[in-house]
């Protein structure tokens, strides 16, 4: 049986900024924002290169805006994707090392979005 993640889902406060920060400044492409019942908003983004989608939205259990922690963006090269991010105004961290330079290991560097939702961008080095 094969198991694919493919979509999470991310509490936030206010689902029109948010939308704008992922999409507009992170760069997520935005696949639908819709409302099936009243009360109920549904949107989902992903990042561009990503078979996993991001969900945000109103009157669904979500938990606490903020409250999720742990999400990492692979990329091939951080110190790029850094640029980039950084370029689009989004606060980031500087990249930091785990491990011994030039050995395997990983390069990191971090960002929260409006609510405080904690994100990674990882370089894995082979």
């Amino acid at each position: 049986m094969d198991y694919s993640l493919e979509v999470i889902a991310i509490p936030v406060s206010d689902v029109d900024d948010a939308v704008r920060f992922y999409v507009d400044q992170v760069g997520f492409h935005l696949d639908h924002d819709v409302s099936h019942v009243p009360g109920m908003r549904v949107v989902q983004m992903t990042p561009v290169g990503s078979a996993c989608s991001v969900v945000i939205g109103e009157g669904m259990p979500l938990g606490e805006p903020g409250s999720t922690k742990g999400l990492q963006l692979v990329v091939g090269d951080i110190d790029a994707a850094r640029e980039e991010l950084a370029g689009r105004g989004v606060p980031i961290s500087e990249v930091q090392q785990l491990g011994p330079e030039g050995m395997q290991g990983s390069r990191f560097a971090f960002f929260t979005d409006l609510d405080g939702n904690a994100w990674s961008l990882q370089e894995i080095r082979r």
